[in-house]
């Protein structure tokens, strides 16, 4: 297979989000992961779908990038892992950066704890300038 061809691993699978959190072992990750769930469906207007076997999305954005790989992703969601809260989409938006504070990112992710450790003001802030960029700016010309 090229690069091309490569399967992209956070494709939307059907599986039950509702299920997928509820088997969260971690009952501080699971309630936060119910929260984000209510939160980033509220902010995006959008219904919550599984991407691969561990992330939570929320619309979709095609990429291309100069290689020629392209594919699709979801404008911003979530994933409870064991570690940390991986947020996705939060961090591309010029405004992110005077938000986010002292955080820990990644490449598009943003790491927490616990959403106790983030004010809901500004997480909801983060996912609506995240959601926005992806949908209309990123990719978009």
């Amino acid at each position: 297979m090229t690069e091309n061809e490569t399967q992209n691993k956070t494709q939307a699978t059907g599986y039950s989000v509702e299920e997928f959190l509820a088997a969260v072992e971690h009952p501080v990750r699971r309630q936060d992961g119910y929260r984000l769930l209510e939160l980033m469906t509220a902010v995006t207007g959008e219904h919550a779908e599984m991407l691969g076997p561990t992330i939570v999305g929320f619309g979709q954005d095609h990429y291309k990038y100069d290689s020629g790989r392209e594919g699709d992703a979801a404008a911003v969601g979530f994933s409870p892992r064991k570690a940390s809260l991986s947020l996705y989409g939060l961090t591309y938006g010029p405004e992110a950066a005077g938000l986010l504070g002292k955080q820990k990112t990644g490449a598009g992710c943003l790491y927490v704890n616990t959403l106790a450790d983030v004010d809901e003001g500004v997480l909801t802030e983060l996912v609506r300038l995240g959601y926005r960029h992806v949908t209309t700016v990123l990719h978009h010309g």
